[in-house]
This record gives structure tokens, C-alpha cells and sequence, in this order.
């Protein structure tokens, strides 16, 4: 009885030494953990990452536990999966399997609102870049894509001390497009703007052209931005599952089951970026705001290159279209449809919204290939 006395007394005290130290700290994340389950439950943000990540935040830092220890199962799930990419690449052939490239093969031009709507990303990174490292200037930039599975792999690759700031701001952002982009959006267009009726050329898309576009995009990808090509790869892979016709079974098992569980494990390994002494500095305060800043410019991009395509065309564009150019698939294409039918239920933006929005993904990943590319040139 005296030894297990003697013991609790033992514990308690390096609680209270440790509690002493950056007790405080460990409330506050305890907190934001807390807050991410919320938005997950309550709010519908997100819940298959937001859940796991604000779980994962409140486990990492329980005082004297060992799941990020040397042999602890968090750091082992993070360096088997996050440190060399392999989680955010397996989650792109889910992805990948579930994409629907139709919308925008059959208006190939919506590819260019994908392109400009990566605009947030260059600009942050100039930004940023007067506050920190170009690497970290870098991964800090990608956040205004929405894309959580690339912010993860070009943070990592580019070495960034603030993975899981990013990784944090990338999905939270993601998950607060419902409310971000109508904002947006609404400071940028006029409602005579917004209710402008597009056409949709429904022609069907030949299986060969489907199956074709994944292996030709690979290659495209792999000469103009070779550090894009892992990325583009195995989001492509999943496409070519889908479209191929004789692998049924491995599509349903990748948009499902591989994707899934991938998140689910992606979510609770991020947490070993989110300790309490890592996390809570001044700079993570500052990549917020900064991958608030890209989020609002990709989309603030994508309206406005499609208003100057309207100064010239005879044919307009819906300017919404632009902002389901980020790669928020397919949150944002429902965003921008939901919004078009409030301002006249019978204009059906769905498909032109799905196509930009599939563009987006794709652009996101070779402006982070991109971008590493330019980096190889300074560093």
C-alpha cells in the first residue's frame, strides 16, 4: 500500500511540475481539440477529419502519455504515413476514383478558371515570404487551395517546421467553404452577374477520351512540373480505376473503403504536429490569417478571370463559375450551384461548377509541383 501511495505522490507531483511548466498550453489545446469535434458534430464541417484530428489533438497532449514517445503509436502512424507521403497519396486514388472529369471534358476552356483561381497561392506565398522561410513561405501558400492531401505532402517535402498549423488551416478552410466563398463571392459580383444563364452542352464524353485524359494529364504533369507528378499520379490512377470499365470493384473499394480508412488514420496522425509546444506560437496565429488570405485570392481569382473573359466574349460566363476554380471538390461546385438556384431557381449551374471545380484539383497539384520547382531554383 505504502509503494502504490508512494507512486500516486510520484505521479502527481511531475503532474503538477509538468502542469507548473505549460500547463495552460495543454487547456488550450484541449480546447481547440474540442472545438474541431464540435464543428465536426454539431456543424457538419468536415466530421471524417475535423473528428479525428480534434480527438487526436486532445490525445497528444495528455500530460506524461507516450503516444508521441520515440516508440509511441502516434509518431509511428505519423512516420509511416506522413513524413513520406503515403497517406496523401493513397487518399488522392480514392479521390481520384470518385472525380467525374465528364463536366470538363466537354468544356475543355474550363480548365483556365482552375488555373486562375490558384492565384491565393503565389500571392501568399510573396506574402509570406517576408515573414518566414521560403519553404515554410511555400506550404503556407498551398493552404489557399482547400486541398488538405497536397498541403500535407508539399509541407512535408519542403522540410516546413508548421505542418500541422497548415495542415490545420488547409482543412479547417475546406470545411468553412460554405461560408467563406458566398462571402466572397457576393463582395465581387453584382446579382446581375450572378444570375447569368449558362448553356450545357450535355454531348457525351467517349469512354476512350475518359480513359485517355488521366494517362495524358500524368505526362503533361510529369515534363512541365516534375514535382507534381507523385500527386497528380495517384489522383489520376484512381480516375483511370473508375473509367476504365473492368476494375468495378476496385473503384467502389477505393472511393470507399481506401478512402475511408486512409482518412480516418490521416486524421489521427496529423495530431503529432499538433503538441501544445509546437503549436502554440505566434506563427501559427500568423498562418491562419496568411491561409485565410489564400483561400479568399484563389477565389477572389478564379470571379475576376472570368469577368475580364466577359469584357470579350459574346457568350458570358457566370462569375461564380471562377470560384468553384479552388480544389474544394466537390464541396465548392455545390456551393456555387446551391447559390445560383437562391438567386433564380431555374438556373442550373451544377455542371459548369463541377467541371472548374475538377480543373481546380487538378491546377492545385501542379502549382504545388510548381512551386517546388521554383524553390529548387533559389535553394
Amino acid at each position: 500500500m505504502e509503494k502504490f501511495i508512494d507512486s500516486f505522490l510520484s505521479l502527481f507531483n511531475s503532474f503538477g511540475e509538468f502542469a507548473k511548466d505549460g500547463g495552460w498550453k495543454i487547456l488550450v489545446m484541449w480546447v481547440i481539440g474540442a472545438v474541431l469535434i464540435y464543428l465536426a458534430i454539431a456543424k457538419d464541417m468536415e466530421p471524417a477529419l475535423l473528428l479525428p484530428m480534434g480527438f487526436g489533438a486532445i490525445l497528444v497532449n495528455i500530460p506524461l502519455a507516450t503516444l508521441t514517445g520515440e516508440h509511441g503509436v502516434i509518431t509511428t502512424l505519423y512516420n509511416a504515413g506522413i513524413s513520406n507521403e503515403l497517406f496523401p497519396l493513397l487518399l488522392f486514388i480514392g479521390i481520384g476514383a470518385m472525380m467525374d472529369f465528364g463536366p470538363l471534358l466537354t468544356n475543355p476552356k474550363l480548365i483556365l478558371f482552375g488555373a486562375a483561381a490558384q492565384f491565393g497561392i503565389f500571392f501568399t506565398f510573396c506574402a509570406a515570404s517576408f515573414f518566414f522561410d521560403l519553404n515554410d513561405a511555400a506550404a503556407i501558400g498551398i493552404i489557399g487551395s482547400a486541398d488538405g492531401p497536397t498541403s500535407i505532402a508539399l509541407s512535408n517535402k519542403l522540410g516546413s517546421n508548421y505542418t500541422g498549423a497548415i495542415v490545420v488551416a488547409a482543412y479547417s478552410y475546406m470545411a468553412l467553404v460554405p461560408i467563406i466563398q458566398p462571402f466572397v463571392i457576393k463582395l465581387c459580383t453584382t446579382r446581375k452577374e450572378r444570375l447569368i444563364r449558362m448553356e450545357y452542352n450535355g454531348a457525351s464524353v467517349s469512354k476512350t477520351t475518359r480513359i485517355l485524359f488521366p494517362v495524358v494529364i500524368t505526362i503533361i504533369a510529369g515534363i512541365f512540373a516534375p514535382g507534381a507528378v507523385e500527386l497528380v499520379g495517384f489522383l489520376m490512377l484512381g480516375n483511370l480505376i473508375r473509367e476504365c470499365g473492368v476494375l468495378n470493384n476496385l473503384s467502389q473499394t477505393a472511393q470507399k473503403e481506401l478512402a475511408n480508412i486512409v482518412t480516418i488514420v490521416l486524421g489521427i496522425s496529423i495530431s503529432f504536429s499538433l503538441k501544445a509546444e509546437d503549436f502554440l506560437q505566434f506563427n501559427t496565429l500568423l498562418i491562419m490569417c496568411l491561409g485565410l488570405a489564400a483561400f479568399v485570392f484563389d477565389t477572389f481569382g478564379g470571379i475576376m478571370f472570368a469577368k475580364i473573359l466577359n469584357l470579350f466574349s459574346k457568350k458570358k460566363i457566370n462569375p461564380m463559375i471562377g470560384a468553384a476554380g479552388i480544389s474544394a471538390f466537390p464541396m465548392s461546385s455545390r456551393v456555387i450551384h446551391k447559390m445560383g438556384l437562391k438567386e433564380d431557381n431555374t438556373n442550373f449551374l451544377l455542371m459548369h461548377a463541377a467541371g472548374a471545380n475538377a480543373a481546380g484539383q487538378i491546377a492545385s497539384v501542379v502549382a504545388g509541383g510548381l512551386m517546388m520547382s521554383l524553390l529548387a531554383e533559389f535553394m
